[in-house]
């Protein structure tokens, strides 16, 4: 319930209002967050002068100064945390299943990065993303061969992906020549007369 004081719309001291999908309760035209977790619940507002309150149940959820400006966002740092967390899962979720899905022995590679590297996701990543530079296909063969060389690193799929990219120069046409052409040669005659005369003569 509204109530009309001075020309200004208050709320009661107690009242029943409901978040907002983007975890928001509005008063007076602002807007306070709430955790994320709460988005599109109803909640339990307390209004003082100072300050507001939400409470899910008897549970305190969220507290911010109260403000008398217009059209303001009032946002707890805290509050999104749970939805950038869960963000971040699904993104992991959805880059792991990537990874395992490039070949048959993605998944028993992971587990050597696990028990090698001290951040595992870290080189998934660097993988995946080299199946979308290089192509899946390229990267699941160095996956198999580094796995055969105990190789566990992203550098080294890196490495051999980047061997096998480099293309060899093309060998130029062999000539051949033929026996026959070895045969047609015209060779003078020899003066043999320089080899007669006493040393020292010259002619």
């Amino acid at each position: 319930m509204i109530i009309m004081s001075a020309g200004r719309a208050l709320l009661e001291p107690v009242n029943r209002i409901r978040a907002s999908r983007q975890f928001r309760i509005t008063v007076d035209t602002n807007k306070y967050s709430v955790p994320a977790q709460y988005a599109g619940m109803r909640l339990t507002l307390k209004a003082y002068p100072d300050r507001l309150c939400v409470y899910d149940g008897q549970k305190l959820i969220a507290r911010h100064q109260r403000s008398f400006d217009r059209h303001r966002d009032f946002e707890d740092p805290d509050h999104p945390k749970p939805l950038l967390s869960q963000r971040r899962k699904a993104r992991t979720r959805k880059l792991f299943a990537r990874f395992v899905g490039l070949c048959d022995r993605a998944d028993e590679y992971y587990e050597q990065l696990r028990a090698r590297r001290m951040n595992p996701h870290h080189h998934v990543a660097k993988i995946v993303a080299l199946a979308d530079i290089y192509g899946d296909e390229a990267v699941a063969r160095a996956l198999r061969d580094a796995f055969v060389f105990c190789a566990f690193s992203s550098e080294y799929v890196l490495n051999i992906v980047e061997q096998r990219a480099r293309k060899l120069p093309e060998p130029g046409p062999l000539h051949l020549t033929r026996c026959q052409d070895l045969l047609d040669l015209e060779i003078g005659q020899p003066n043999i007369d320089l080899y007669s005369q006493p040393p020292g003569r010259k002619s």
